[in-house]
């Protein structure tokens, strides 16, 4: 189970999947920090790891520590710029796959429950109507004995969001200790699909990284 009480960064690299002049996409072991902790002991990241072999290399969105799968990473300040405002305008489409801890309510659908800070409790988040907007969709993939084999669409990226919502629907994801979901060496979530304008060609481009689960 990864928890910041007890931080060991896996000793698994970060791989590469995509390199050139402007940006990188790589693929985040779960367990790894996406950017240094504020503990000394808590600095070997995945920013530090890449930096390592391209020193240019800059955060643009994270992903859990728990969560593995793709991130891309800018190589100037003007790339990284273009890339947060297309992550702004919801331009940047992501898809994860996860194990849920119960059975949708249904096969497709979504879920639009605002979330904020619950602030007694940090780092957990919570559905509150005084929250920002958030909405997930969803989509059955395979109905487990214990549970749902699912794909999750975050239209919009708020902290947390597609472990909240799944939990507002009774069905957290397996191996969240932090929501209440079932006991399991890592949290089942995995960002399997990252597609956007590439900043500089404008093509079209998508990375897909089966889930090792």
């Amino acid at each position: 189970m990864h928890t910041l009480d007890d931080y060991t960064p896996p000793q698994e690299a970060v791989a590469v999947l995509h390199a050139d002049a402007q940006l990188l996409v790589v693929a985040k072991p779960a367990g790894l920090l996406a950017v240094p902790g504020r503990l000394p002991e808590m600095q070997d990241c995945l920013i530090h790891r890449v930096q390592q072999q391209y020193p240019d290399a800059l955060v643009v969105h994270r992903l859990d520590m728990a969560t593995s799968g793709l991130m891309v990473l800018a190589r100037s300040l003007a790339v990284q710029r273009a890339l947060s405002e297309a992550f702004a305008r919801r331009a940047v489409s992501k898809e994860y796959v996860a194990l849920l801890d119960g059975q949708l309510p249904d096969a497709v659908g979504s879920v639009a429950l605002p979330l904020m800070s619950d602030w007694l409790r940090r780092p957990r988040q919570k559905v509150d109507a005084a929250g920002k907007p958030a909405l997930t969709e969803y989509r059955l993939l395979q109905q487990q004995a214990d549970g749902s084999r699912v794909l999750l669409t975050p239209v919009t990226g708020r902290t947390h969001q597609l472990r909240v919502h799944m939990l507002a629907l009774g069905c957290p994801i397996v191996g969240d200790a932090l929501y209440g979901g079932r006991a399991a060496p890592r949290l089942m979530l995995h960002a399997q699909s990252l597609a956007l304008r590439h900043p500089h060609s404008d093509e079209w481009l998508q990375w897909q990284l089966a889930a090792p689960f």
